[in-house]
């Protein structure tokens, strides 16, 4: 009879388990992706021309702006309160459409769905291109399309919202059981009645939380969407930054920041609530029932109402978001030959020598900025991590901190800074490695929270001293979070970096905005391309090297 431990090896050698690349396979991945990040944020300082004496007399300008805003100008609190009321309008109808193109988007986009073979490459195509072309930009054409107001803040944010819902809501369908989808199908159900009655319910609470993270963001673009004049709050934040009142700036500013702050505690707290009623409802069968109920006696319990209530309350939310958006037959109508316009001016596109410039400025700016905002990030995330931080006060601290620098937004920075430093891409690159800074914090601190105490502390109890035992038992398990989530931020500088020229902070946006302002639609196309192909590429890059890391 085999003894206990050949036989331990043998199941060993029969199921391996997941296979992962070697740890020189992985070190070489890491420290490649470190020296590529050195060299483009050498690249960029110089490209900028950023230097300490440079940085010095940049950060004491900003500092002389700030005195200049002090104190905050709230007066006309009734005109605010309206635009913050816009804002929250345009955010959820854009929110809201977003969801009813991602459903049917979303399934066709999935490999399990079993339609037309060229409808799914269509859809991904689609996913794809909403995602990479940031919020801001698409309000800039649709405000040439439909005229100033709430009208093109809410498509833009729809627009660009399906990317992301469509995208998450397809891998939650692809990952579905798929026995009872397959048993519709052997009863002659067709496609569209598989998805209504079996797959849909099952990632309707997978839906929910998508939806919800995404209204989040979707507040927080629709706070700046004013500044091209696509409603809200932005167009008194760029009304009073044009004429110089900087106290009513401040004061704007500080209107901001609020309502994204409260915003984000409300979503914290109903992800929350979400999360435990998935968890507390998270069974099958009559034990999910009250106690005391058999299942025929199942009704209209207070968990019933309340989410029909909550249901119906979501729905006139939205039809009241929908009634406000100025949705005249007239102005409708009229918008269809701009629409004709732009999209026949578009073809083909004109790439130029000056385009590439730009993109290669926007690009420099972010992947410099994602960088440095990871380095600087990587140190606020160890003053943060309960795991980690030195005095459990200054994690409170530090926390506070980076919530209200996240709080506002990437474009309030830059025009801060050019209104402080002038017009160029010096003042795009401190607005983004200070946001890149706050979220790559978070991002880090959260998986270093996540991370094995195991290794920490069989170190720590053989005698080794703190560094040593971050050195041995942590870095080595946060390497691939780090890695994983340092692409993402930069991703998302990229996105906010193409915009950044609206304000005058360089790169892409100025030269879209004034293709789009002249009427040169192949030179937006060609803009929307470039931005698309590099998008693109950072998202595979990103999802190689965690394929290697992981």
């Amino acid at each position: 009879m085999p003894s206990t431990t050949s036989a331990t090896r043998a199941t060993t050698a029969a199921d391996p388990g997941p296979l992962r690349p070697p740890w020189s396979a992985r070190a070489l991945v890491a420290a490649g992706l470190l020296v590529a990040a050195v060299a483009v944020t050498w690249l960029t300082f110089w490209w900028i021309g950023l230097s300490p004496a440079s940085l010095a007399a940049g950060l004491d300008d900003t500092a002389r702006l700030l005195r200049r805003m002090w104190p905050p100008d709230l007066s006309g609190t009734g005109d605010l309160a309206w635009m913050v009321a816009e804002t929250l309008l345009i955010a959820v109808a854009g929110t809201g459409l977003a969801v009813l193109a991602s459903v049917p988007l979303a399934f066709t986009a999935a490999r399990t769905h079993r339609g037309p073979r060229w409808l799914r490459p269509a859809a991904r195509v689609v996913v794809v291109l909403t995602r990479a072309v940031p919020t801001l930009a698409f309000a800039i054409l649709f405000v040439r399309i439909f005229g100033l107001g709430p009208l093109a803040g809410a498509l833009a944010v729809a627009v660009h919202s399906v990317g992301m819902i469509a995208k998450l809501l397809a891998d939650a369908v692809e990952e579905a059981d798929p026995v009872p989808a397959e048993a519709a199908r052997a009863c002659g159900a067709g496609e569209v009645q598989v998805a209504v009655s079996t797959v849909l319910p099952r990632v309707f609470p997978a839906l929910t939380a998508i939806v919800l993270y995404r209204l989040d963001i979707n507040i927080r673009a629709s706070a700046v969407l004013g500044v091209v004049g696509a409603g809200g709050i932005g167009v008194a934040l760029q009304t009073a930054l044009g004429s110089l009142n900087y106290h009513r700036a401040a004061g704007i500013i500080c209107v901001i920041v609020v309502l994204v702050l409260l915003l984000e505690l409300l979503s914290v707290a109903v992800r929350r609530r979400t999360r435990a009623g998935r968890s507390a409802g998270d069974t099958t069968g009559a034990a999910a029932l009250p106690a005391g109920r058999a299942p025929h006696d199942v009704g209209w319990d207070r968990g019933r109402v309340l989410r029909v209530a909550g249901a119906v309350a979501t729905g006139v939310v939205f039809l009241v978001s929908l009634s406000s958006l100025d949705l005249d037959p007239g102005r409708l109508s009229g918008a269809w030959p701009n629409l004709r316009g732009v999209l026949t001016g578009m073809w083909p596109p004109a790439f130029s020598g000056d385009l590439l410039m730009a993109v290669l400025e926007s690009l420099l700016m972010a992947l410099g900025a994602a960088a440095m905002g990871a380095a600087c990030g990587l140190v606020l995330a160890l003053l943060t991590a309960v795991n980690t931080t030195p005095w459990r006060p200054l994690s409170a601290v530090v926390r506070v901190l980076l919530v209200v620098v996240r709080g506002i937004p990437d474009l309030v920075y830059a025009l801060l800074f050019v209104a402080a430093l002038g017009l160029g891409p010096f003042a795009g690159f401190l607005a983004l490695w200070i946001s890149s800074t706050a979220l790559a914090a978070k991002f880090f601190a959260d998986s270093l929270e996540q991370l094995d105490p195991l290794p920490i502390e069989a170190l720590t109890s053989v005698g080794a001293r703190r560094s040593q035992a971050f050195a041995a038992g942590t870095w080595p398990q946060f390497v691939p979070s780090f890695t994983g989530n340092g692409l993402f931020v930069a991703d998302m500088a990229l996105r906010e970096s193409i915009v950044l020229g609206i304000a005058g902070a360089g790169g892409v946006g100025y030269l879209m905005q004034e293709s789009i302002a002249t009427l040169r639609y192949d030179t937006t196309a060609a803009i929307v391309i470039a931005i698309a192909v590099i998008v693109y590429a950072i998202e595979t890059l990103a999802r190689i090297a965690r394929r290697h890391l992981l």
